[in-house]
């Protein structure tokens, strides 16, 4: 089973993501996705983005360049098919969170 993480934006929406096995086959499909240490205070977000293609794994390089400073960083996802839902969701949670590499 897929472990999932719950993450408030700062309005207060919370959005559940899944932890992104990197080997598994990827759905095409457009998504949210956050890079982040997860410790067992909770989950410290350290960069939040958006693709159109999960597949295509242009979050790679966010992720490569997040474990260079923080090397336990992990990959969480979240299916979203539409853009301006998307961009609203990732907005919501740089507002909540300020990952630092969001800068």
């Amino acid at each position: 089973m897929t472990r999932q993480f719950d993450l408030a934006g700062a309005s207060g929406t919370r959005y559940r993501y899944s932890h992104l096995d990197e080997n598994r086959f990827l759905p095409p499909a457009g998504a949210n996705y956050v890079i982040a240490e997860l410790t067992s205070e909770g989950t410290n977000v350290v960069f939040a983005g958006e693709t159109d293609n999960l597949a295509s794994q242009s979050w790679r390089a966010d992720l490569e360049k997040a474990r260079r400073k923080f090397a336990e960083a992990t990959l969480l996802t979240r299916l979203n098919v539409t853009r301006a839902v998307r961009e609203a969701e990732r907005q919501d949670l740089v507002e909540n969170y300020h990952p630092p590499l969001n800068g």
